[in-house]
C-alpha cells in the first residue's frame, strides 16, 4: 500500500494516477472532505487529513507500506517554520505508529542549507525529519517547476508582461512538475535505499526565456519585467501572504538570486528528465 500525502495538489495527484495505472494499492491522503470523490472513482482508497492533527495522521498511515511525504505552503501561515516543525514531527511519531517501511520525501534543490533560505528550510527540515527511524528515507529535490510561471497567466495574456521576482537574464535550473511526478512514482516502487536525487530539466532557463516560451505557446510578444526588490513585500502581501510568510518567501528568493539553488552535486544522484518548457506550456495552456 503506497500512501500518497498531498494526493490532491500538483504533483501527489499525478503520482495517484501513475500508481493506480500499475495496478497498485494507494491511499490517497486529502485535506479537504470535497476532493474525496474524484480520487475514490479513479480507485484509491482516500484518507482524509490534518497534518497537524496527529491522530488523523495515523489513521492515514495505516495498512501502508511506503510513505510520500512532502511539506504544505500555502503562504497564509503565521508561522511558517514553527508550523513546519510541528507537521514533521507528526509524520514521524505517525510512522513510528504504523505498519510504513520506507519513505521518499519531496525537497528541492538549495534543501542542503541549515539557515538564511526562507521556505528553502522547510526542505531542509524534511531532509532531518526522521533520522531516528531506521527505514530507507529517499529524498527528492526538483528544481524550479516550470508551473510556478503558470500563475503570471493573466498578466501575460492581458499585457504581454511576465512579471518575476527575479533579473530577467539570470538562469536557474527549472524541470516539469509531471516529469518529477513520474520519477517520483519510479522511486515510489523500485528504490529500497536511503540516498538523495536532485532533479533538473534538459536546460537552464531566465526569465526572458521563459517570457520566449509563452510568446511562442500563445503567438504574441511577451517581454519579462523583474519587479524590484524593495517592492517584494508589498506585492506579496497583495497576494495574500501573512508577514511571516513573505518573509520566508523573500529570503528563498534572495537564495536563488545568489545562485544558490543549483545540485549541491555532493553525496547526491543528479538526475536530467527532458521535457521542455515550451512543451509543458503547450500541454498546460491546451484548453486556455
Amino acid at each position: 500500500m503506497y500512501v500518497i500525502l498531498g494526493a490532491s495538489g500538483q504533483v501527489g495527484s499525478a503520482i495517484v494516477d501513475h500508481l493506480l495505472a500499475k495496478k497498485l494499492s494507494v491511499k490517497a491522503v486529502v485535506h479537504h472532505p470535497d476532493k474525496a470523490s474524484v480520487i475514490k472513482e479513479k480507485g484509491a482508497e482516500v484518507a482524509i487529513a490534518d497534518a497537524m492533527d496527529l491522530n488523523s495522521l495515523i489513521e492515514a498511515f495505516k495498512g501502508g507500506d511506503t510513505l510520500f511525504a512532502l511539506t504544505p505552503e500555502t503562504g497564509k501561515t503565521e508561522d511558517v517554520l514553527g508550523e513546519t516543525k510541528t507537521i514533521l514531527e507528526n509524520y514521524n511519531k505517525a510512522i513510528n505508529r504504523s505498519s510504513i517501511k520506507k519513505v521518499v520525501g519531496l525537497s528541492s534543490i538549495g534543501a542542503q542549507y541549515s539557515k538564511g533560505t526562507g521556505n528553502l528550510l522547510m526542505s531542509y527540515m524534511l531532509e532531518h525529519a526522521f533520522t531516528d527511524l531506521i527505514i530507507p528515507q529517499i529524498f527528492i529535490r526538483p528544481a524550479y517547476y516550470y508551473s510556478n510561471w503558470l500563475a503570471q497567466l493573466p498578466e501575460v495574456k492581458k499585457n504581454g508582461k511576465l512579471p518575476t521576482f527575479y533579473p530577467t537574464d539570470l538562469t536557474l535550473p527549472m524541470a516539469s512538475p509531471m516529469d518529477v511526478a513520474s520519477f517520483v512514482t519510479d522511486v515510489l516502487m523500485e528504490d529500497s535505499q536511503s540516498k538523495i536525487y536532485e532533479i533538473v530539466g534538459p536546460e537552464k532557463l531566465s526569465s526572458d526565456d521563459v517570457a520566449a516560451a509563452f510568446e511562442k505557446v500563445l503567438n504574441k510578444e511577451v517581454k519579462a519585467k523583474q519587479i524590484p526588490p524593495n517592492e517584494w513585500n508589498r506585492t506579496l502581501q497583495k497576494m495574500g501572504f501573512t508577514p511571516d510568510a513573505s518573509k520566508n518567501f523573500i529570503d528563498m528568493t534572495q537564495t536563488v538570486v545568489d545562485g544558490k539553488t543549483y545540485p549541491e552535486n555532493k553525496g547526491t544522484t543528479v538526475v536530467t528528465l527532458k521535457t521542455r518548457i515550451s512543451e509543458y506550456f503547450e500541454n498546460a495552456l491546451r484548453d486556455n
